[in-house]
C-alpha cells in the first residue's frame, strides 16, 4: 500500500473524542498517519486557516480516508464500521443497535460538549471546575441507571460497541475534572475492563505522538 493511502487524523492527545477514533482504528487494525493539532498552542492550531479548511467546525478529531475527509467522531466510527466491518461496534440485533447508539449520543451530545475546552473558556477561570463537575455528575446520574439495564461486560452486552468508545474517554475526563466515581459502580466496572484492553491501552492519551513527557505512561 502506498504511503499516501494511509488514512490521516488529526488529533490531540488529550481530546476524548480522538480518544474515541483511536480506539475504533485500532480495534479494527487499521494502519493510519496522526497529525497532531494542539488546541492550547498558538492560540489553538484547530483555529489555523489550514486545518479550518479541513473541518469548519475547527474540532478534532478530523480523518482523511478514502478520499473524503469526515469531521465528528461517531460519524466517522460508523463510516468505519459501514467499509471495514470486523470487528463490529454496532451490534446486528436493532435492539442492540439503539442501545449503543442511545449511550454514545448520551455522552456525545449530553456530557462531552458540556465540559469541552471552548464551553469552559465561556464559563471564566474560576468557575470550570464545578461546571465540569456539574456537567458529568449529571450525565452520569443518567448514564449509569441506563447501564443497569443495558450492560453485561461492556455497554450493551458483553461485545465491545460504538458505546465503549465513547465511554472510557468520558471515564478519564471526569478523573482529570476530579469527579467522584463512587456513585457509578456500573460505569467504573465496565471502564475497568475497557482499559485493560489493547485497543484502549495503546490508543490512551499517555501514549500519543504529541503527548507531553511529563504525561506520558
Amino acid at each position: 500500500m502506498a504511503e499516501s493511502s494511509k488514512p490521516i487524523l488529526y488529533s490531540y492527545f488529550r481530546s476524548s473524542c480522538s480518544w474515541r477514533v483511536r480506539i475504533a482504528l485500532a480495534l479494527k487494525n487499521i494502519d493510519y498517519e496522526t497529525v497532531a493539532v494542539n488546541l492550547t498552542k498558538d492560540g489553538g492550531q484547530q483555529f489555523s486557516e489550514g486545518f479550518q479548511a479541513l473541518n469548519p467546525m475547527k474540532q478534532v478529531p478530523a480523518l482523511k480516508i478514502d478520499g473524503i475527509t469526515i469531521g465528528q467522531s461517531l460519524a466517522i466510527i460508523e463510516y468505519l464500521e459501514e467499509t471495514r466491518p470486523t470487528p463490529r461496534l454496532l451490534p446486528r440485533d436493532p435492539k442492540k443497535r439503539a442501545q449503543v447508539r442511545m449511550v454514545s449520543d448520551l455522552i456525545a451530545s449530553g456530557i462531552q460538549p458540556l465540559q469541552n475546552l471552548s464551553v469552559l473558556k465561556q464559563v471564566g477561570q474560576e468557575n470550570q471546575l464545578t461546571w465540569a463537575q456539574q456537567a458529568i455528575t449529571s450525565g452520569f446520574n443518567a448514564l449509569e441507571q441506563i447501564l443497569q439495564s443495558t450492560a453485561g461486560r461492556y455497554c450493551v452486552g458483553d461485545e465491545v460497541s460504538m458505546a465503549d468508545l465513547c465511554l472510557a474517554p468520558q471515564v478519564a475526563n471526569a478523573d482529570r475534572f476530579k469527579v467522584d466515581l463512587t456513585p457509578y459502580p456500573t460505569i467504573s466496572r465496565i471502564n475497568k475492563s475497557l482499559l485493560a484492553l489493547e485497543a484502549f491501552h495503546v490508543s490512551h492519551p499517555c501514549r500519543q505522538p504529541d503527548t507531553p513527557p511529563e504525561l506520558r505512561a
